[in-house]
């Protein structure tokens, strides 16, 4: 999995590119908490996102609730495929999706 981040100011931008799963989860985790302190908008863009697994998603869920302390948080250009994850699990009901 790629990650490409961009900080503009207080608005973070993570572009992810193949796979969130098991192996690539604790990555994702690490960028995010070390780049997330002065964070007030965090968005996540899926375009190039093939699959999450509950690791990618546990990951999301602990970004989520620390940004509801401090700002928003938005998942984009979610395909098909994961936004039917999302549905099953109940996630699209707790992120914001665009």
């Amino acid at each position: 999995m790629n990650i490409v981040k961009n900080l503009e100011g207080t608005k973070l931008e993570i572009a992810l590119e193949g796979r969130l799963d098991t192996t690539t989860a604790p990555e994702l985790e690490t960028e995010v908490r070390q780049s997330i302190e002065n964070v007030s908008e965090l968005l996540f863009d899926f375009e190039k996102l093939e699959y999450i697994s509950s690791a990618g998603l546990r990951v999301l869920l602990a970004a989520q609730k620390i940004m509801n302390k401090q700002g928003t948080m938005v998942v984009k250009n979610v395909d098909a495929t994961i936004m039917e994850i999302f549905e099953v699990t109940g996630f699209s009901d707790i992120l914001t999706i665009e």
